[in-house]
């Protein structure tokens, strides 16, 4: 029988010609769009970022199905919720290892202690950890979660109580999410004890199918295949690589090359030539995402609704329809896409009307030439493919009412911290949804609470806020219904916000991939995927 030697980790690699009696390790690589802001899903909400750390390195209690919306156990194998809907008691899973790395090697497996820390840590600004490294949540403080939340009980090792203070319907949903992924306590007291919580982000440990190995900024992630994984049929990969990748135009040329064998969000120009190619694949499906736009209300003239109303009916949308989204969208008229339940399809865009435009700008005072910025997205997105283009082409139109207008950039990190800290007057943004729940779309980007995170509007209005938080305190589904769509109606009036399309999603991949499903939250999730070497 002949020995089997393991060749080095090498990218991209084929057989040593010297070896030729190696197994080569497999090797996954992903081309991917952006750098992460960093590596702890609490603190962030792009798909960047979670994709980085949320769908690689942790778990959390409840996970979504693969490429699907339904919720299945994760580190919870089991819960239970009260009658009156208030409190909710998780059974852990036994067994579950977190990593070991170069940095940490754990005493003990999961047990009750590391969820106390996680969500204590988002709950407690006064708990030792959170002072020594002063962060926010976004996504836990902008779905209501840090007021909601009352207590979390370890009632033994393997059993965790949380108590609500209103009944949340979406709450089993919701801690599926990325935000909520379970640390490691044992790692979080050594690196307190060290003088160095903010590791925390930069070096993780958690309980996932990957292990993370390195990180270089704008250039690559690295990760191994974490053989102690919980569910080891779900690594398949000795491997994986993220190869950051800015221009999707270079990521198309690196699949078609071999150099990576799954990448995302290309050109929609560059669709049909990807689906020639023998060697590739294009998984294709509607989006449930919206790209919008998002007006700045706290910033003058953006605070009057005569101005936001003469700018959203002076965009053509059908115009930026076919330049950006090239017959690969759909028109979006609502805060959300049609596929969502609750949607209200009654709802109608104003007419496009440029001569309507200028007179409500004039009686709002608004002279002729007045500058303002409108922020663009540096990177690809899967609701908007070309952010450069799309700016561009609304300086055009906004121009035909009047206004003179500057189109700023910044790298996306920089990007989102400043439009989240209002610093915009208008931005290009979008969302994919993250739970299949409205309130991930109606609360989390134009409520009060989300003023700060994912209100890029920095629009809150009282009517709205009690008709969203009255939605998600019931659960009878029809009575939810009503209250979404009255709140969309308000909001359709109020315009915070100008919905652009939804767009259909193109996922190229190498016809050696197996097992890949295109998640309809528009995360990229390696766990049970293999590759033909």
């Amino acid at each position: 029988m002949l020995k089997k030697a393991v060749i080095p980790f090498l990218v991209g690699a084929g057989l040593l010609a010297s070896a030729p009696f190696a197994v080569a390790a497999t090797n996954l690589v992903f081309c991917s769009e952006g750098s992460p802001a960093g590596f702890d899903p609490g603190l962030y909400t792009t798909g960047t970022d979670f994709d980085a750390s949320a769908e690689t390195v942790f778990n959390r209690l409840s996970q979504f199905e693969r490429g699907g919306t339904a919720v299945v156990p994760g580190l919870a194998t089991s819960w239970e919720v009260s009658p009156d809907g208030l409190t909710y008691t998780f059974h852990l899973r036994e067994g579950v290892k977190f990593h070991t790395t170069d940095y940490f090697k754990p005493t003990r497996n999961f047990n009750a202690d590391d969820v106390l820390f996680t969500f204590n840590r988002m709950l407690d600004k006064d708990m030792p950890f959170r002072k020594a490294y002063p962060t926010e949540f976004p996504y836990f403080t902008d779905m209501g979660m840090d007021t909601n939340i009352t207590k979390v009980e370890k009632l033994d090792d393997k059993t965790v109580k949380f108590t609500l203070k209103t009944v949340d319907a979406a709450f089993i949903q919701d801690l599926a999410m990325s935000f909520a992924s379970i640390q490691s306590a044992e790692y979080a007291d050594k690196l307190l004890k060290e003088g160095k919580a903010s590791d925390i982000n930069q070096k993780p440990i958690g309980t996932g199918p990957f292990v993370f190995k390195s990180y270089q900024k704008d250039s690559n992630i690295r990760y191994t295949g974490f053989k102690d994984y919980w569910k080891p049929e779900d690594v398949k990969v000795d491997n994986l690589i993220f190869a950051i990748t800015t221009d999707p135009s270079v990521r198309a040329q690196k699949l078609k090359k071999g150099e990576c064998q799954i990448t995302l969000h290309p050109r929609p120009a560059d669709v049909e030539g990807l689906k020639k190619d023998p060697k590739l694949q294009i998984i294709q499906q509607p989006g449930f995402n919206l790209g919008y736009i998002a007006y700045n209300v706290q910033h003058k003239p953006f605070d009057q609704l005569q101005v936001r109303q003469a700018l959203d009916m002076a965009v053509n949308k059908p115009s930026i329809l076919n330049a950006v989204y090239q017959g690969a969208g759909q028109l979006a008229v609502n805060a959300m896409p049609p596929s969502q339940w609750s949607y209200d399809s009654s709802i109608k865009d104003a007419p496009y009307d440029p001569e309507k435009a200028r007179q409500l700008l004039k009686a709002a005072g608004v002279k002729e030439g007045t500058e303002i910025t409108l922020w663009a997205m540096p990177v690809q997105r899967p609701y908007n493919p070309n952010a450069k283009l799309m700016a561009e082409m609304l300086q055009a139109d906004w121009a035909k009412i009047g206004l003179k207008v500057k189109i700023v950039s910044y790298e996306w990190g920089e990007y989102i911290k400043r439009t989240k800290n209002g610093e915009h007057d208008i931005n290009l943004i979008g969302w994919t949804g993250d739970n299949g729940d409205p309130d991930n779309w109606l609360g989390t980007l134009y409520g009060c609470d989300a003023i700060g995170g994912n209100n890029y509007s920095m629009w809150c209005n009282p009517q709205y806020d009690k008709l969203i938080k009255q939605a998600k305190i019931v659960t009878d589904h029809a009575q939810r219904t009503a209250l979404y769509q009255q709140a969309q109606q308000l909001l359709k009036q109020q315009v915070p916000i100008t919905p652009i399309a939804h767009s259909t999603v193109s996922q190229p991949l190498s016809t050696k991939v197996e097992g890949f499903k295109v998640s309809p939250f528009g995360r990229n999730v390696f766990s049970g995927v293999s590759i033909e070497q």
